[in-house]
């Protein structure tokens, strides 16, 4: 992955030889449409807009695929979770998928030191 623009198709000769060689190693993934449509609901029934639950899904879908884990029972782990624990858990897994340039974060409140906070009654 980059973070470049995508450059104008070359339309030679060697295109289609390019692109053979280019997705040599990349096995395509597909899914069936009741875990698509069961991991899009799940976020879609937690707030999350439709765009971002299908891209959220496919990222959680793929990397489920390649660690060999029952999306089912993943979503079952997953219902348990409160809404700050998942948010925390989608930026993860979303950023397993990103460059490091590009990752994403949140901002954890800071405490502050108690012993040093007074109250000064007048």
């Amino acid at each position: 992955m980059s973070n470049a623009l995508p450059t104008q198709p070359a339309n030679d000769s060697a295109t289609k030889v390019k692109k053979f060689f280019n997705d040599y190693y990349d096995e395509p993934l597909s899914f069936p449409v009741n875990q698509v449509d069961a991991v899009v609901g799940f976020f879609e029934k937690r707030d999350f807009d439709k765009q971002a639950a299908i891209a959220v899904s496919g990222s959680l879908l793929q990397q489920a695929k390649i660690d060999n884990v029952n999306v089912f029972k993943l979503l079952d782990t997953l219902k348990t979770l409160e809404r700050v624990q998942l948010s925390a858990l989608v930026t993860e897994v979303l950023n397993f998928d990103r460059p490091s340039s590009s990752t994403l974060g949140y901002k954890t409140p800071t405490q502050s030191e108690l012993s040093e906070t007074r109250n000064i009654i007048l």
